[in-house]
């Protein structure tokens, strides 16, 4: 079993950016230009190492290798994104890894790529790249290649040796238990679950009962073994559930119109553990999107724009428009859900303005932009 957090450390150590590593400062597949560049990559990567594993390591400065973070990024389904653009596409994992000295919420991505030993391509137009493009590491640059295209094995015995000296064990398990429920988390609810007598998955947050249902908000829940945190969010409500052989949560987010809020079911995450030392994540997309009279939609779409231009001018805003701000983020996602194209660039853009004078909003905005993200690649 190996553990992620050492693993980074490891290949940042070691190993300057080569044909089987990669490190960013961020990734962005929100946009095309980030989209192109990530799938660009993980292209390349996978060509470059078609019998063992790749990687690209997120929240790292590309000049000293500081460990800066990122935001906690739950996409189950980059998967699908990597589906839908690239032939022979590659297995792909995202797991945010927490690092102590990162501030709340901040953790290190590692995006794992296996190769299914096929040579991979572009499937179609993306950016500035061409449907039918292959690309291949040379070095720590990933570039197009026209001739002379084969699948070649030459990092086998270097990346084993780094995951060989990532291997977890009982010391490393037992400080991160620790940690969690005693340092980390001590103002919340916290417990654990050890499941085949090796894995052990702690998890915090508040508490609160409703119709006999047990609620946790300000989530946080980590697989210790691996150093892989599994789900973090300040503001969405979460079920827990678990039996000698699964883990399972259903994340639920509050969505409405102005003050008429509803909780909806977005994802369902089961984690089943086995005998063998493995273990399998399953996602199931719950989401039934709330349908609205379009012309209420359209007033609504309409007053959001002219509330972020007013914004956008360093505008005083009104006590009446400040409230109308909270709402910002899922009439919106609303909007975009019903048909509202332009629905989701305008929420890029949005944070972009009221990031700087109104941080919950750009908080809102974001988690509207994770949901949508899950929705869209399903």
């Amino acid at each position: 079993m190996i553990n992620k957090r050492l693993l980074v450390k490891n290949l940042l150590a070691h190993n300057d950016e080569n044909s089987f590593y990669d490190k960013k400062r961020f990734i962005s597949i929100g946009e095309k230009e980030g989209k192109g560049k990530f799938l660009k990559h993980v292209c390349a990567l996978a060509n470059s190492n078609p019998a063992n594993n790749s990687f690209i390591v997120v929240g790292v400065e590309d000049e000293d290798n500081k460990i800066v973070g990122v935001d906690f990024f739950d996409d189950s389904k980059i998967q699908n994104l990597v589906n839908a653009y690239l032939d022979n596409p590659p297995l792909i994992s995202y797991e945010n890894i927490p690092f102590p000295h990162l501030p709340e919420g901040k953790v290190v991505g590692l995006v794992t790529i296996k190769s299914i030993g096929k040579i991979c391509s572009l499937r179609k137009n993306i950016w500035k790249y061409y449907g039918g493009s292959v690309f291949f590491r040379e070095g720590s640059i990933s570039l197009p290649k026209v001739f002379d295209i084969e699948l070649k094995d030459s990092n086998s015995e270097a990346v084993a040796t780094i995951e060989q000296h990532a291997k977890n064990n009982i010391e490393l398990t037992l400080d991160g238990v620790i940690d969690f429920l005693n340092h980390r988390h001590k103002d919340l609810e916290s417990d654990y679950k050890v499941f085949k007598e090796q894995f052990v998955v702690c998890w915090a947050g508040n508490k609160k009962v409703v119709n006999g249902e047990t609620y946790f908000y300000r989530v946080d829940i980590e697989l210790i073994n691996e150093q892989v945190k599994l789900f973090y969010s300040n503001l969405d409500e979460v079920t827990i559930t678990y039996n000698n052989d699964s883990f399972t949560t259903i994340e639920y987010v509050q969505l409405g119109l102005a003050a008429k809020q509803k909780y909806y079911p977005l994802e369902k995450v089961v984690i089943n553990f086995s005998e063998n030392g493995t273990y399998q994540i399953t996602s199931d997309l719950l989401f039934d999107p709330p349908i609205h009279d379009k012309e209420e939609l359209v007033r609504i779409y309409k007053s959001n724009n002219a509330l972020v231009a007013k914004a956008k001018k360093n505008t005083e805003l009104s006590i009446a428009e400040v409230k109308q701000l909270k709402y910002l983020a899922d009439s919106y996602l609303i909007c975009f859900l019903n048909g509202f194209e332009e629905a989701k660039e305008r929420m890029e853009n949005a944070r972009k303005i009221l990031k700087p004078k109104y941080p919950r909003i750009n908080a809102s905005l974001k988690e509207a932009l994770r949901v949508l993200r899950k929705v869209k690649y399903s």
